[in-house]
């Protein structure tokens, strides 16, 4: 329970004490508005006595009262709208947020199986590499073997043609040792 507090204040030359739970800065503000309403009254007509200038004051106050309220209740409904709008762009932000979240969680997941593909790439690309030495080694090999064959067939294909020759050589030697044998043979007998 807020403790109650009493102030003196002067409206229109007179002396009063209100008691209230606000603070006295407050009180007095209000004090001092409403005796200037009454002021202004009297000041625009002198011939008014206190109570119908503290009517007039009252009914003035009431009036700016009144246009307050009237212009408060337009900006009620004014802002009634934005602020649904709001509420609703509000909760979209929330969703929208989560979302956010969610695909940042995703993004994050996607970003270590990259790293794991790329790994996985250079693991591949270095056995590639290997295998790629290997083939290079291996077709150097082939060259050299294929150049051995080629040297091979060319001493082959020669060592046939002197063979060739050779065997040439034997038969006519072959028939000229005949024919001296025929002739030795012949002279003997």
């Amino acid at each position: 329970m807020t403790e109650k507090k009493k102030v003196n204040v002067n409206i229109n030359g007179r002396n009063f004490t209100v008691v209230g739970s606000e603070p006295e800065q407050y009180v007095k503000g209000i004090a001092a508005f409403v005796d200037e309403k009454i002021k202004n009254v009297v000041s625009n007509n002198d011939r008014l006595n206190d109570s119908m200038a503290a009517i007039l004051a009252a009914f003035n106050i009431a009036d700016e009262y009144y246009r307050t309220y009237v212009e408060l209740e337009e900006l009620k409904k004014e802002v009634k709208e934005p602020l649904e709008q709001y509420e609703k762009s509000s909760e979209g932000l929330n969703v929208a947020n989560k979302k956010i979240e969610e695909l940042e969680k995703e993004c994050s997941i996607y970003k270590d199986e990259l790293l794991e593909s790329k790994r996985a790439h250079e693991s591949t690309d270095k056995l590639i590499k290997k295998y790629e030495q290997a083939l290079d080694l291996k077709e150097e090999e082939l060259k050299e073997n294929q150049r051995t064959i080629k040297e091979l067939q060319d001493k082959l294909f020669q060592s046939q043609i002197v063979l060739v020759e050779t065997k040439k050589e034997l038969e006519e030697l072959k028939r000229e040792f005949d024919s001296d044998k025929k002739v030795f043979d012949g002279e003997e007998g």
